[in-house]
């Protein structure tokens, strides 16, 4: 299965990411969607699950966390600014999942803490912060993920 990550898009949804989201057989946004309309174009291509994030005010759509299995692998997604300076070992530590998908940060990065895979996408809205956008790409059950440079 392939799962299209994507977050921070802060309402801005680049053509770029569609294209890099079209195979995607599920989509998860990991908050600060911005807007209602980011989330009607990724539907346009794929299921999606999304989450609110410090920007996106009380949207009934938007849950503040998803916990979903996927293929056997037990996934959790959340903004991160739950945890105020979200890291690995901190969401690690916060949430029994084997994969934790988060945003917040605008840096996309990929490792594992102890059996875990910490897998945040990057910024795919406006580029901030010197950040090139981003997405990420994951494929289960293998838990293998790789970061898509817009």
């Amino acid at each position: 299965m392939l799962v299209g990550l994507i977050a921070d898009t802060h309402g801005l949804l680049r053509p770029e990411a569609l294209e890099a989201l079209a195979a995607a057989e599920l989509i998860l946004h990991a908050g600060d969607v911005g807007r209602r309309s980011v989330l009607d174009a990724l539907r346009g291509l794929a299921p999606v699950y999304a989450v609110a994030g410090n920007v996106d005010g009380s949207d009934p759509e938007l849950r503040a966390a998803i916990d979903l299995v996927l293929e056997g692998v037990r996934v959790h997604v959340s903004h991160g600014h739950e945890l105020g300076s979200p890291t690995p070992d901190v969401l690690a530590t916060r949430y029994a999942a084997d994969v934790i998908v988060y945003g917040h940060t605008h840096c996309a990065l990929i490792t594992t803490v102890g059996p875990t895979l910490v897998v945040n996408p990057g910024a795919a809205g406006a580029a901030r912060f010197d950040l090139k956008p981003s997405v990420a790409l994951l494929t289960l059950p293998s838990r293998e993920a790789r970061i898509v440079i817009l």
